[in-house]
């Protein structure tokens, strides 16, 4: 993380987001790090819309304030060293995160906000900062000891080279904080149209694709491992999709972490299968790293 700037959430007041504040403070006092509360809505919108003559109801603005100041005395509460302030912003919710991107170590957001529909995994706010926003985003999601970080277990699902460099930077840093051992997953398949090819190279076909696997994850590796040589890490290669091999692997982790690339032409980010299914399904809170 950028040591010198804010670690930010988003709140909502929703059970997610409140979570996803207990989460932050934690993290904001492993790095010695202020926690930046947000609360964003177009409250100036719905000002003065009751009829005339019919029940009062508190303001948007009154009830906006309310939900930070809620926030900030539960990170308090929490923890009375990490330093709190807090922000109500007239703007979209999902823009103002992305905004505060451009001056936070991290933007940490609950799974689901109070506007989600009951059946989605995953609430658009979410998806959406964690699809465009310039610094890591954090996910607050899974069950009780991923959420708690009972595990002492950290889990990187290991990309290519050009698209995962940060997101190992980013791993091996919080590895380091937490004392942790770090998980580091590479999965291969072998294509069924070479499966019956004699002639593919270094015998087998699985066992290049394998190989392969092993010689793509040394490299990825191999700075990190020499610049964080107190971190214990596990490097392994599986085969099977990334995607079901990374969110079974969560279940015994209480950080996830995946690499993304910045598409051509787009602000946003190029999340991937692997991405979009830890985001709904992970066991565990879940890191979007974007390749700078």
């Amino acid at each position: 993380m950028t040591m010198e700037l804010p670690l930010v959430v988003g709140v909502d007041g929703s059970d997610s987001s409140l979570s996803a504040v207990d989460w932050a403070v934690d993290e904001a006092a492993r790095h010695g790090l202020p926690l930046r509360l947000i609360h964003a809505s177009l409250w100036e919108h719905y000002e003065g819309t009751v009829p005339s003559g019919g029940p009062r109801r508190p303001s948007v603005r009154v009830m906006a304030e309310h939900i930070v100041a809620s926030a900030a005395e539960r990170a308090q509460l929490r923890d009375p060293d990490v330093k709190v302030s807090t922000d109500i912003l007239p703007e979209e919710a999902a823009s103002a995160l992305l905004h505060a991107g451009d001056t936070a170590s991290v933007l940490v957001t609950g799974s689901r906000g109070r506007g989600g529909l009951r059946g989605l995994l995953l609430g658009s706010v979410s998806l959406a900062v964690a699809a465009r926003a310039p610094c890591p985003v954090i996910v607050v999601r899974g069950d009780k000891a991923g959420l708690a970080g009972t595990h002492e277990r950290m889990l990187l699902g290991a990309g290519n080279p050009d698209t995962s460099g940060d997101a190992v930077r980013f791993a091996f840093r919080e590895a380091g904080l937490r004392a942790c051992v770090l998980d580091v997953v590479r999965a291969w398949r072998c294509p069924a149209h070479e499966s019956a090819d004699p002639a593919a190279p270094g015998g087998t076909p699985a066992r290049y694709h394998e190989e392969r696997a092993r010689a793509l994850l040394d490299e990825l590796l191999r700075d990190a491992i020499t610049d964080h040589p107190a971190v214990r890490v596990r490097p392994t290669t599986v085969e099977g999709p990334a995607h079901k091999v990374l969110v079974d692997r969560s279940a015994a982790a209480d950080l996830v972490i995946v690499g993304a690339r910045r598409r051509h032409g787009h602000g946003g980010l190029q999340l991937g299968r692997v991405g979009h299914t830890l985001l709904h399904h992970a066991r565990c809170p879940v890191a979007v790293v974007p390749q700078q």
